[in-house]
């Protein structure tokens, strides 16, 4: 005869459902929420929303490699936009990992973030704790895309798209049906 502990089982599951939150809260801890950044080969470029114009000027953005510390070290770009976007690229960037921070015209910060440059032409999508809806996206649509392409499907392709999944998923279901059935002669 076997004899279970249901309270060793449980203490094991209360244990893991403890450490849980603790390897959830271990987020990246240099991305801030206020920037966006993005590769397309060897461009990098950042977008906010965080910075008011201040005396005609944006903020700045830095491009700092690893072996810089300080914003002032980094290829500075003023950035460019108005009050519903900001943004700065830098192009003909080399492979290797880079931080970029956003210091607004009054001095505060909008985010710093990490982001690698491959060596490979294809578009390279950098991770992003806040993502923001397109200027020209359609409400009901679907955003679609790989990398830094993105495109708003319309409600045509989200039909279309839906039909043919309720086709295929019926269709398994009448295959499966039909074969649980003996053959009749």
């Amino acid at each position: 005869m076997r004899i279970s502990s249901p309270l060793l089982r449980s203490g094991a599951t209360v244990a893991a459902v403890a450490a849980l939150p603790v390897v959830l809260s271990a987020g990246p801890a240099s991305a801030g929420p206020g920037i966006s950044v993005s590769t397309t080969g060897t461009t990098v470029s950042v977008t906010t929303t965080a910075c008011a114009q201040l005396n005609g000027s944006w903020g700045t953005a830095s491009l700092l490699t690893s072996s810089q510390r300080d914003f002032a070290q980094g290829r500075q770009v003023a950035l460019s936009g108005t009050g519903s976007g900001q943004s700065a690229a830098w192009s003909g960037i080399s492979p290797g990992t880079y931080t970029v921070i956003v210091m607004c015209s009054n001095n505060s910060t909008a985010g710093t973030q990490t982001v690698i440059v491959s060596s490979a032409p294809s578009p390279s999508p950098s991770p992003s704790r806040s993502a923001t809806p397109s200027p020209s996206a359609s409400p009901g649509g679907v955003m679609g895309g790989l990398g830094g392409a993105v495109q708003d499907y319309g409600t045509a392709t989200l039909v279309a798209g839906g039909a043919l999944v309720g086709t295929g998923v019926i269709a398994a279901a009448w295959f499966l049906r039909r074969r649980s059935k003996p053959y009749r002669f």
